[in-house]
C-alpha cells in the first residue's frame, strides 16, 4: 500500500457513514483494534504533552522505517491514534514530513466534529510523531 492509498482508504471508510454517531463508533472500533502497549512503556518520557487524555507514545526506526506504539486512557483518543498508525506506521523517515495529516483530518470531518481539546490533542500527537521521526533522521 502506498503513502496515499491508506489515507484515501480511511477517508472513504468514514464517508460510508451517514451521521457522526456512526463515525464516532467506527473511530472507537479502530481504537479497539490497536495492539496493547506494554505497561512498562507508559512512562513520563513517553507521555504526550498537550492532550487532555493521558497518551503515551514510543517510537523506533529500523532500516530507515518509522515504527511507533501509542496508547490512551480514552476510547476516542485510541481511535485517533489508530488514524495516526494508518498514516505514519511503517513509513520511511523521508516520507513523514510529506504526509497530509491535516488534509485527512479535514476530509474525514474531524475538524468540525471533535472538541477543540481533542483537536489540540490530535495535533499534539502529530507533532510528537514528527519530533520522534526528526530525531531519527
Amino acid at each position: 500500500m502506498d503513502l496515499q492509498s491508506s489515507i484515501e482508504e480511511m477517508t472513504e471508510n468514514f464517508s460510508l457513514f451517514d451521521d457522526w454517531e456512526e463515525r464516532y463508533r467506527y473511530l472507537i472500533d479502530l481504537g479497539r483494534e490497536l495492539p496493547a502497549m506494554d505497561e512498562s512503556l507508559k512512562t513520563e518520557k513517553n507521555f504526550v504533552q498537550g492532550c487532555t487524555s493521558r497518551v503515551w507514545m514510543q517510537a523506533d526506526v529500523k532500516d530507515d522505517v518509522f515504527h511507533f506504539v501509542a496508547d490512551s486512557d480514552a476510547h476516542i483518543v485510541r481511535g485517533l491514534i489508530a488514524l495516526l498508525v494508518i498514516a505514519y506506521q511503517g513509513k520511511k523517515l523521508a516520507e513523514i514530513p510529506a504526509i497530509d495529516i491535516e488534509g485527512m483530518f479535514k476530509e474525514i470531518g474531524l475538524d468540525q466534529h471533535l472538541s477543540p481539546n481533542r483537536r489540540s490533542g490530535f495535533f499534539a500527537m502529530v507533532e510528537r510523531i514528527k519530533s520522534l521521526a526528526g530525531k531519527k533522521l
